[in-house]
């Protein structure tokens, strides 16, 4: 990284006595701007990426291993956790693995090897397996701790907090791009990289369209146990109509719970958490077996996040700007989905290594960062990503409906109860079966431009 003062102002000659008291004005407007980029500056950046999450954090990983520093802006003034824990699918573990990290967290968290589905109407129970054929099932971890454990593979500097972009201009068709942040610091980047989720600032400037409301809320939180708790299931769904949760215990203390329900276009969210917590127990899973309300009531609240579920059309992906020279999207900023395959985060480690390969290549084979090659690299990235991520938003969406089990009355609730859960949920959970493939190695795996 290299920094540079802001360039000189221009002044112009006034020679009547309001221009020049004009001229007086501006030139002392244009002193105060130097003073406060003279404390600024501006920096300059080869990549610079937006949003410290799991699409952040994980796309700076696989950079730094194909020898390239990227910088990290993050909104917030440390690493946030929104959501209390996550299931990672075979996928995104093989992707883990590309970045060094897998290591890690399978110590930690065991297998999951099968699901029970059970009617809370007639307490009939269904047992699936979530074991894929020689790749093992899902494990569930703490969110926290994937960010922790990404945000570890980088240099302290690489990731600057408090840190939200209000501008983003294009000096060119490829580039460099010039970041202006709520703080009043400019930065320049020949790369620039939006991970920066749903409401994305940079799918914005991207021209994509913003992600639909998909009819539905989740609630979700991690309840603790100090003594221990009683739950051995290995993940416990419970359906109703219209609604679905379950519980998947993380370790002998804590269970990370969910339930998500069909809602109004703008229902209003109550800000207390603890208002929400009370409505999740006295009226979405009223009907809910009490040991699922007890879990509720041991809801670290803190933890405690409730979200409208939205997803971005999948003819949005595939038609859609997800690039423009040097400047693209990954993660939620580029293909937002309902979380009922739990391909959220993992569809987020795949961009990662496959955006992480592409300009890895490219840079690898110039020695440095050439727009023109990287602006190439880029369009590899997303004609790969495009159909992947339309299928993960579809597939997400259709099984969402079928789980819930509610528009449609008597037919919806037989086929979920009778063939979705039967014949077709392994079908598709298979689409977690999927290598996003690797890293190009560098010959000096220490050499970091």
């Amino acid at each position: 990284m290299t920094i540079r003062a802001a360039p000189p102002y221009s002044m112009r000659v006034y020679k009547d006595r309001t221009s020049r008291e004009v001229c007086r004005s501006r030139i002392r407007n244009q002193r105060k701007v130097r003073e406060i980029r003279k404390l600024n500056m501006v920096m300059e950046e080869e990549i610079v990426i937006v949003g410290a999450g799991i699409a952040g954090l994980a796309t700076a990983v696989a950079l730094r291993r194909v020898g390239i520093r990227a910088l990290v802006l993050e909104r917030f003034d440390c690493l946030r956790a929104s959501g209390a824990a996550l299931t990672l699918g075979p996928n995104a573990w093989l992707a883990l693995d590309a970045l060094g990290v897998a290591h890690k967290l399978t110590p930690r968290y065991p297998v999951r090897q099968k699901a029970r589905m059970m009617n809370v109407a007639t307490g009939e129970v269904q047992e699936v397996s979530l074991l894929r054929n020689n790749k093992g099932g899902p494990i569930t971890v703490h969110r926290k701790a994937l960010l922790v454990s990404l945000a570890e593979e980088l240099p302290s500097e690489s990731i600057r907090f408090s840190s939200k972009p209000i501008s983003i201009e294009a000096q060119a068709q490829e580039g460099p791009y010039t970041i202006g942040l709520e703080d009043g610091t400019v930065i320049t980047t020949k790369v620039l990289i939006g991970c920066d989720g749903v409401h994305s600032f940079v799918a914005q400037k991207l021209g994509l369209a913003e992600p639909i409301y998909s009819g539905r809320m989740a609630v979700l939180g991690l309840a603790v146990f100090p003594e221990g708790h009683e739950v051995r299931e290995d993940v416990l769904q419970l359906l109703d109509v219209g609604k679905r949760g379950g519980v998947v215990p993380l370790n002998d203390k804590e269970i990370y719970w969910f339930i998500s329900f069909n809602a109004p276009k703008g229902e209003a969210i109550p800000e207390d958490p603890q208002e929400i917590q009370k409505q999740v127990i006295e009226n979405y899973a009223k009907d809910f077996p009490p040991a699922y309300t007890e879990v509720v009531r041991h809801c670290d609240l803190s933890t405690l996040t409730m979200t409208p579920l939205r997803l971005r059309l999948p003819w949005d992906v595939i038609f859609g700007n997800i690039s423009k020279g040097n400047m693209t999207v990954a993660g939620d900023a580029m293909h937002p989905m309902t979380p009922d395959l739990a391909q959220g985060g993992c569809s987020a480690l795949e961009d990662a290594i496959v955006l992480g390969r592409h300009i890895g290549k490219s840079f690898i084979d110039n020695g440095k960062l050439v727009p023109t090659a990287v602006a190439r690299a880029i369009e590899g990235y997303v004609k790969e990503r495009r159909w992947r991520a339309a299928l993960l938003i579809t597939a997400s969406f259709i099984s969402g409906r079928a789980q819930a089990g509610g528009e449609g009355g008597w037919f919806m609730k037989m086929f979920r109860d009778s063939i979705f859960y039967r014949y077709l949920f392994r079908k598709f959970m298979g689409i977690a079966d999927y290598d996003c493939g690797k890293l190009p190695l560098m010959d000096d795996p220490n050499k970091t431009h």
